[in-house]
């Protein structure tokens, strides 16, 4: 949560936020203040009247920050360019209280680049996912984040993110640069 390390911020315009771990999405006020306290994969944890908010990169610049910019593919890109878009994205995606992201911790599964059914030219990203334990409520902020960052992939007009606990998530599944990071090794 808050320490000595968070950076305070003030709400410079209305901003939408989603609470954590509940998921609401809110409106923060301008004027509003708090702390950042995590700020990993464009988007930010802020610690405002005592509770965390997960700010979307897009909206970084009612807290003073750089907006993220908009992902790019070159013209005619196939699948595998965009699944290669999709894992960087995946990438991007932080529990807002671990500091390590989706993939390093082992929680996906599965990701596959479809066409989309109804939509030529356009596609469907299906994946499979966990979260390291089948009571955490940060699951559907996860699965929200994971789902919003996908679809600013160019092409990429839905998602499919199913939440499994088959089979059930452990420390072995995370990268060893994230077992490093949290001290497991």
């Amino acid at each position: 949560m808050y320490s000595r390390s968070s950076e305070p911020v003030r709400f410079e315009r209305d901003c939408p936020a989603v609470l954590v771990p509940q998921g609401d999405e809110v409106e923060l006020p301008a004027g509003s203040v708090g702390y950042i306290t995590q700020g990993l994969g464009g988007s930010f944890t802020v610690f405002v009247d005592g509770n965390l908010f997960r700010i979307a990169g897009q909206d970084a610049d009612a807290i003073g920050k750089e907006p993220t910019p908009p992902l790019v593919l070159p013209e005619g890109a196939d699948d595998d360019a965009v699944e290669e878009l999709v894992w960087h994205q995946l990438r991007t995606c932080f529990d807002p209280e671990i500091p390590i992201n989706v993939v390093d911790l082992g929680l996906i599964y599965e990701a596959k680049v479809l066409p989309h059914p109804e939509q030529p030219g356009q596609r469907l990203v299906e994946v499979r996912m966990t979260l390291t334990a089948p009571g955490c409520g940060m699951g559907e902020v996860l699965v929200s984040d994971v789902s919003d960052k996908l679809k600013l992939i160019p092409t990429v007009v839905d998602t499919d993110v199913e939440l499994v606990f088959e089979p059930p998530w452990t420390q072995h599944m995370m990268s060893e640069a994230a077992r490093l990071e949290v001290g497991m090794f």
